[in-house]
């Protein structure tokens, strides 16, 4: 039987697994992502029969991986939009504030998160519209000196809803960062950075791609460890 295409999908059971088909990969790496998707990166040539085969065997592995997913959404945080809710920004929590005039829909203003009150109808998108503008305005500055460090072909840094991925990159050096990022604290922050950063030299997740990230972060696991219990905690709705 033919080799699967790239972007094309199987199906194992109730499970649909999406096929990428890498160059790079000379081993089927697995991956569940945070919003629940599942990829396979296989390399070029490997019969569909086989790839099924792999998949059969790694199903028990797969609904371990979504168990966990569906039990870091169940404990997600639900918010109100009303006076007193905290929502946090780069690691600290500031108490919404409902008012009845003010120049933006949503705002920082000495210490309170500010929402116009004719703005509640719409509070989320405008919640998460702060958060991409802020961290369109702040990630650029704060990435160049972790890409210059390693040396990375970055050409361009935006925010914008990624699901449940912290970020992705392009083959042509263009990095993408989820706005929620902009709720973690700024250690946390760098973490996210350095890793898209080093899939600009190294797809996948191999020792390569840890060394790459390590050479540059060497606490990298400690921050990686925060980041799994922290994330579980921020306000995701989407």
């Amino acid at each position: 039987m033919n080799s699967p295409e790239a972007a094309d999908s199987l199906r194992i059971g109730d499970l649909e697994i999406e096929v990428a088909v890498s160059t790079r990969r000379r081993t089927v790496r697995l991956t569940v992502e945070r919003d629940a998707r599942i990829v396979a990166a296989v390399p070029p040539g490997l019969s569909r029969e086989k790839l099924e085969a792999l998949l059969k065997a790694r199903t028990g592995w797969i609904y371990s991986k979504l168990g966990e997913r569906e039990a870091a959404v169940a404990v997600r945080p639900v918010k109100e939009f009303v006076s007193g809710e905290g929502f946090h920004y780069l690691g600290r929590s500031y108490r919404l504030k409902v008012v009845d005039t003010a120049p933006a829909p949503v705002g920082l203003v000495q210490g309170r998160l500010l929402l116009r009150r004719d703005r509640i109808d719409v509070a989320e998108d405008d919640l998460i519209a702060w958060y991409r503008a802020r961290g369109q305005e702040w990630l650029p500055q704060r990435v160049m000196p972790w890409a210059e460090r390693m040396r990375a072909p970055l050409s361009e840094i935006t925010v914008r809803r990624l699901g449940y991925r912290w970020g992705s990159c392009s083959s042509t050096g263009g990095v993408n960062i989820h706005w929620a990022t902009m709720q973690l604290p700024v250690a946390l922050v760098d973490y996210v950075l350095v890793h898209e950063l080093a899939h600009l030299h190294q797809s996948g997740h191999p020792p390569a791609f840890w060394r790459i990230v390590g050479r540059a972060m060497p606490d990298f696991g400690t921050r990686r460890a925060a980041l799994d219990g922290f994330g579980a905690q921020l306000w995701l709705p989407e």
